[in-house]
């Protein structure tokens, strides 16, 4: 089972174009298994055959280094959860640097034993709300992603504020996002963004199609965004 899941993801990643070294494939191994192990006692993914998180949780977020060059970036992963996808983008991009933030303090320490136990010196994980962390890093990384399930207007303001102009925040949705993209037009705007592409991929191994919806940071985010949590759950842009 072990050497099958390795060689899925080397040879299902080949067919997107992300090359998955054996080195890597090991490291993916460590993370699944210590991922299952883990969700014996909390709550970190509903998907809990080794197959299925690999396709579904880390290759699908494999899929997502196919569509951006994060070679040198700084890159946070907003709402990170189990490290999806930032720890995979990690795993996959060494020379970028990677912040995974999430407010629940269990999932940290979960991701700081993956870091540990993989030896990648390329991620600091963070216990932190994201419109409280904004506060202090306005604008000082590359790219944001976010794997989250919080409507998108919601995640624009949580994540634009901290991309730099030029830099992009990349939402990984479903295959069907049209109706939310038009909703969070408003937002996008707002906040400094403009809509440069919606990509849709395959998961590798599956059937499943999702979308990276790609937003351009065009503009400085006014000081006022993100609002606090209570605001932005209430009346969202």
């Amino acid at each position: 089972m072990i050497m099958d899941i390795k060689n899925l993801l080397i040879s299902k990643a080949k067919e997107i174009g992300v090359k998955v070294s054996p080195a890597q494939a090991e490291q993916f191994q460590i993370y699944l298994d210590l991922l299952l192990e883990r969700n014996t006692v909390m709550n970190l993914t509903a998907i809990t055959a080794p197959r299925d998180v690999a396709t579904l949780h880390l290759l699908d977020c494999a899929a997502l280094a196919a569509q951006l060059d994060l070679s040198g970036k700084r890159v946070i992963d907003v709402g990170t959860g189990a490290g999806f996808p930032g720890m995979v983008l990690a795993i996959l991009t060494p020379d970028a640097r990677f912040t995974l933030l999430d407010s629940l303090g269990k999932r940290v320490d979960f991701l700081k034993e993956v870091q540990t136990d993989l030896e990648l010196k390329n991620v600091t994980c963070v216990h932190a709300r994201a419109e409280e962390f904004a506060a202090e890093h306005r604008q000082s990384f590359d790219f944001a992603v976010s794997r989250a399930v919080a409507n998108l207007s919601v995640l624009c303001e949580l994540c634009l504020p901290l991309v730099k102009k030029g830099g992009a925040f990349i939402a990984m949705k479903g295959p069907d996002c049209a109706d939310e993209l038009n909703a969070a037009k408003r937002a996008i705007k707002l906040l400094g963004g403009e809509v440069e592409d919606v990509k849709k991929y395959l998961v590798p191994g599956t059937d499943a199609t999702h979308s990276a919806i790609i937003i351009r940071k065009t503009a400085d985010t006014p000081a006022k965004y993100p609002r606090r949590w209570a605001q932005i759950k209430k009346q969202p842009l």
